[in-house]
């Protein structure tokens, strides 16, 4: 038998999450982000499953050639754009859009040999600072573009910070204003949060990430609670042990949980191989044979302990969510000290992806 974790697909979520989206954005179209394999849900399970969606936006360009060869007529945004100037052929071949960043990038697409022009999305630096053309450039940079043959219809592209904190988009989005006010382009800026919670910055298309997955791109689960977003993995095991613990018996490497009491816990096949993050503390929640309880001791490689006080009833085989359904990932990641978005795309290819309901 192998070994009892799987990682569980609901497939019918991400149309339900596409259809929360539209509703949150109904004037806008909807790029799909699906970089990072899917945020770990693996690009090949689940695009079809999108496949309503306006286009998908990712990263790698062997992920946008896979959706193609797939069967994905649709758009496809280059997110990063490409990386070097060799790419531009397999831009050209599979009628990718691509982001431009950077100067280079434009000299390479007008000094390119391609079949037809590209459609571009000029990235201004609204105050992300990581990618992007300077405000007080982006009209030259724009005057520039649109005198490429290579260079087809163009869309302004930017990104949010703080969309998910109080600070909110008030800054950047003036910013945009100013820079871009006269500019006669689409406008393509709200991730996430901004689709959610700024309806300001919706413009022409939106790019939600993270919510396509069910989680909130705040970290915080009840943040998201009344939008109709659902869960689209199940991170499940099983229980492949029961230990019974005297007071003052100690639990895993450098013993750092200590029994206070006689205490049953149980042993669960996943671990920091898995995906599971080590650093997560003792109390982190987990969702045993149908009763939410906690870890104990220190997360390994292939296993972690929980508590069975809350449910006695547990045995050898009991069933167990990491997250998903029962138990939202941002709840673990936040208890870890971190994102539903690491936990998600952490998950490793050991742990066996299967469609279910």
């Amino acid at each position: 038998m192998p070994r009892p974790i799987t990682a569980t697909l609901h497939l019918a979520a991400f149309d339900n999450n596409l259809q929360v989206i539209r509703r949150q954005a109904p004037g806008a179209k909807v790029w799909s982000v699906v970089k990072a394999n899917a945020y770990g849900h693996g690009l090949k399970h689940v695009w079809r499953s999108l496949a309503n969606t306006d286009g998908f936006a990712l990263l790698d360009l062997a992920e946008a050639v896979l959706l193609r060869e797939s069967g994905w007529q649709g758009p496809i945004l280059l997110l990063e754009g490409f990386f070097q100037p060799e790419d531009l052929a397999l831009v050209d071949r599979y009628q990718l859009t691509t982001a431009v960043h950077s100067d280079w990038q434009l000299a390479a697409i007008a000094d390119a040999r391609l079949t037809a022009p590209l459609n571009i999305y000029l990235k201004l630096n609204s105050g992300m600072n990581r990618l992007g053309f300077a405000p007080d450039r982006i009209r030259s940079v724009w005057q520039q573009a649109q005198g490429i043959a290579n260079i087809g219809a163009m869309t302004l592209m930017s990104h949010f910070a703080t969309a998910d904190e109080a600070r909110g988009v008030t800054q950047q989005m003036a910013t945009i204003d100013r820079a871009a006010a006269d500019l006669p382009l689409p406008r393509c800026l709200a991730n996430s949060a901004a689709t959610l919670w700024h309806p300001d910055t919706h413009g022409s298309w939106v790019r939600p990430g993270i919510i396509l997955y069910g989680a909130s791109p705040s970290g915080n689960s009840a943040d998201i609670a009344a939008t109709g977003l659902q869960a689209t993995m199940s991170l499940r095991s099983e229980i492949i042990a029961v230990q019974t613990l005297k007071s003052g018996d100690c639990v895993g490497y450098g013993w750092r949980y200590t029994a206070s009491a006689v205490q049953r816990i149980g042993i669960v096949a996943c671990g920091y191989a898995d995906g599971y993050p080590r650093h997560a503390q003792s109390g982190t929640p987990i969702w045993v044979d149908g009763v939410l309880t906690r870890t104990v001791g220190t997360v390994s490689m292939d296993m972690l302990a929980v508590d069975l006080t809350p449910c006695p009833q547990a045995a050898i085989g009991a069933e167990v969510e990491l997250w998903g359904r029962h138990l939202p990932v941002d709840d673990v990641a936040a208890a870890a000290g971190t994102l539903g978005y690491e936990l998600l795309t952490a998950l490793t290819p050991r742990v066996p992806v299967e469609a279910g309901a």
